[in-house]
Formats: structure tokens, sequence, C-alpha cells
């Protein structure tokens, strides 16, 4: 069950790094429309934030520090750089998840998150989820401001 959450993540990072590839002009890349409050580049920063911070810290025991406001606040990092953090968090998830057994799946992870505790497995299905959620949304805005 690993290598399958491990193939999901590392897929849809793949994902990401297309649809970030894909926006035509980069300052596109920092825009909203209509109700949408976050930009593609934020959401790809949340999503690089989420993954290093979750199964890199809580899981794999890195030294990675997370700051959330900034996934949010931070405007008009090159996408060369968003590319290579994705490239870099697709790494560190493989290497995370090759290292954990689908007998741990059903540990408690380290973090009560939700009000209420939960096994690793569940906690990475959420991530796969958060995931796969957040690039809808990116792939929904290039579409609706690059035609």
């Amino acid at each position: 069950m690993v290598k399958d959450i491990k193939k999901i993540l590392v897929r849809d990072l793949g994902k990401l790094s297309r649809e970030i590839s894909l926006f035509e002009a980069e300052e596109n890349l920092w825009k909203t429309t209509g109700a949408v409050t976050n930009s593609a580049g934020n959401l790809a920063i949340h999503l690089i934030g989420n993954l290093n911070y979750y199964v890199g810290t809580k899981i794999g025991d890195t030294e990675y520090k997370r700051d959330r406001p900034a996934e949010f606040s931070q405007k008009n990092v090159p996408r060369d750089r968003i590319l290579r953090d994705i490239e870099e968090t697709q790494q560190l998830v493989s290497t995370v998840l090759n290292n954990i057994s689908d007998e741990e799946l059903n540990e408690e992870f380290p973090e009560a998150l939700f009000g209420h505790p939960m096994t690793l497995g569940f906690f990475l299905n959420h991530l796969s989820g958060h995931l796969m959620y957040h690039l809808g949304q990116i792939n929904y805005l290039r579409r609706v401001l690059e035609g």
C-alpha cells in the first residue's frame, strides 16, 4: 500500500510541475480571477510546504521549517525555482516513503489534526487528496486565465 501511495503522490507532483510549466505567461502564476483568492503560484508553494512539512518533518524527521502564511503571501517567485522545489519534493516523498512499511500505515500519525488521532495511512491518503484538490484549482486557473 505504501508503494501505491508513493506512486500517486510522486505522479501528482509531476502533474503539478506540468501545470506550472504550461502557464504561457509566467506572471499569470500570480493572478486570480472572480472569487478565487489563491494564485496558482501560491497554491504550488503551499503544496510544496505542506508535503515537506508533513512527509519530511513529521514522518521523515527532516529539519524543514514551515512558514504557512508565507506560502500564501509570497509573490513573483520565479517559475524555475518553483519547478526545482517541486522536483525536490518528489524526491523527498519518494525517499521517505521508501522507508515506511505497510505495517507502519496502521500506526498513529505523530500529530493529532482535525480534532482526532489518525493513522499514518489515513493521513497519507488525506495528503494525496489535498494535493489533487489544489492541482485541480491550478488547472482551472490556468485555463481561465489563459484560455
